[in-house]
């Protein structure tokens, strides 16, 4: 490993640590001195920037600290319970998040298309490593997936306190919040119960933060601001197109989400087309945030399995459309098709063979969420037809 530190490796770690500190002995979980503790566990030793081989991630806090108030039931005890049992709620938690969709978007599918579409939730690679990692990306998964289902059920009070507690990855909530937000707006006195569950929820993170840490906003921004430039956070769309190119195709689709947004926000919480949108700010997140991690792609769920219902459908309307389905179902099913290669590939090539191709059922992890985003743009320009269903 050429001297590369190895510790317990488990994104749950800083935030855990930090929360220990700062609710058991009052210290500042965005402090330098907290950021080398949590070096030492993640990766074993302090980093040392001299050493090339060294990881660039200095795994700060970079969190809201309102977060510490969902790890506050673990902080006394050992991290490697915590550890342990957290993974398992995180399992837990990705087999529940695609039965919340299905409930979002009324679909009742036979219990064989139920339990594959779980299983494969579950194995895909963005899954996988999330829970690997043990990413609170899932955690936030599963709540988007919740309002959505308490949305549709017009627990608008609790959809909006759910979102709330979302903001934990401010990054993944922030562009749904705003839809929905609009969305209330726009029908005040039927939909304000959303508003006032957020608002609310979101005052009191906020306060009780600053009663435990005053002035941790402007360490949060700090701390954000040191970890895009240590881990060279770019977008997806800056990534594939370049920094310009990407920035501009970034304007463009967040005036397209906009408009899309603004066309549609009288449709009733119980309407496919209002999924339809919820689906849309969430694949445009993907594309727009500053992260490209695959573990994010879970929020994609909504939008693949709309895809997979109204199929029929899409097959049927244009050459075009078909040629989408065709290539978003292939970038999809890419991981999959890969490994079971590699595995076949196994019986009979060397090792050292197979450890050039280790990367094959990755090459697609990047264009995935262009390719189901195309379908729902295709999906939206029906939804926006005067005589749409």
């Amino acid at each position: 490993m050429r001297g590369t530190p190895r510790g317990n490796l488990s994104d749950l770690y800083p935030r855990w640590l930090g929360a220990r500190e700062l609710l058991l002995h009052h210290r500042d979980p965005y402090s330098p001195e907290i950021t080398r503790e949590i070096q030492i566990g993640y990766y074993g030793r302090e980093l040392n920037p001299n050493r090339l081989d060294d990881p660039t991630d200095k795994q700060g806090f970079a969190y809201p600290v309102y977060v510490i108030f969902l790890l506050t039931p673990t902080v006394s005890a050992r991290f490697e319970v915590v550890q342990a049992g957290f993974r398992w709620f995180l399992f837990i938690l990705m087999a529940a998040t695609p039965l919340l969709w299905l409930g979002a978007l009324r679909w009742r599918p036979s219990p064989t298309i139920e339990a594959v579409l779980v299983v494969m939730s579950v194995c895909s690679f963005p899954g996988l490593q999330g829970l690997k990692l043990q990413q609170l990306s899932l955690v936030v998964s599963a709540m988007i997936a919740g309002v959505a289902v308490l949305m549709a059920g017009s627990h608008l009070l609790l959809a909006g306190v759910v979102l709330a507690l979302a903001t934990i990855k401010p990054q993944l909530a922030a562009i749904p919040a705003a839809w929905l937000l609009v969305w209330t707006t726009s029908a005040w006195r039927e939909r304000q119960r959303f508003f006032w569950g957020f608002a609310i929820t979101m005052a009191l993170l906020i306060g009780g933060g600053q009663w435990l840490l005053p002035g941790w906003i402007g360490r949060f921004y700090q701390s954000t601001v040191a970890y895009r430039q240590y881990t060279g956070g770019r977008s997806l769309l800056t990534v594939l197109a370049g920094p310009v190119v990407g920035r501009v195709l970034g304007l463009a689709l967040g005036a397209a989400l906009a408009y899309v947004s603004w066309r549609l926000r009288r449709v009733s919480s119980k309407f496919p087309d209002f999924q339809l949108v919820f689906a849309l700010t969430l694949a445009v997140t993907l594309l727009v945030i500053p992260m490209t991690a695959p573990y994010n792609q879970l929020l994609l769920l909504p939008a693949i399995f709309l895809a997979v219902r109204t199929r029929d459908k899409l097959w049927r309307r244009s050459p075009v459309t078909r040629l989408t389905l065709v290539i978003a179902g292939m970038l999809l099913l890419w991981p999959w098709l890969a490994a079971t290669g590699l595995m076949i590939a196994a019986l009979f090539a060397t090792p050292a063979s197979l450890q050039r191709a280790w990367a094959m059922p990755l090459y697609t992890s990047l264009v995935v969420p262009l390719g189901v985003a195309g379908l729902l743009g295709l999906m939206v320009e029906d939804a926006l037809k005067p005589n749409a269903d």
